[in-house]
């Protein structure tokens, strides 16, 4: 049974960051790869970021094009810990974030809101 909960969220003004957590249990975290995605009201489910499985020397993250620059995924395996470095938020990137084990979001979290304003 997967469980993923994330937790960071919160409300900030344009261009102050946030760090996401979500810790990951129920599943071999180091051998999966994770996205975080992400849902403002009235909008489909978007991913924003992912990050792979494979070991730090070779791992690699990849990002939207809303958020390139400003947002850096990571993950300490140790923890079965997946962040979301956020800085330079803008109001467009109030929604409610999930971790999640694939890019479409099917398996998620609860989320964690974050509101910029």
């Amino acid at each position: 049974h997967v469980q993923l909960v994330e937790s960071g969220g919160g409300l900030v003004q344009p261009g102050e960051s946030l760090r996401l957590s979500c810790v990951a249990s129920g599943i071999t975290f180091s051998r999966h790869d994770m996205s975080w995605v992400r849902q403002a009201p009235g909008k489909e489910v978007e991913w924003v970021a992912g990050i792979t499985s494979l070991p730090s020397l070779f791992r690699a993250a990849s990002y939207a094009d809303s958020v390139k620059g400003r947002f850096t995924i990571s993950r300490d395996n140790a923890k079965d810990t997946l962040y979301l470095q956020m800085n330079s938020l803008k109001s467009e990137d109030t929604a409610l974030y999930y971790c999640a084990t694939d890019p479409s979001g099917r398996t998620r979290g609860q989320g964690t809101q974050v509101t910029v304003s």
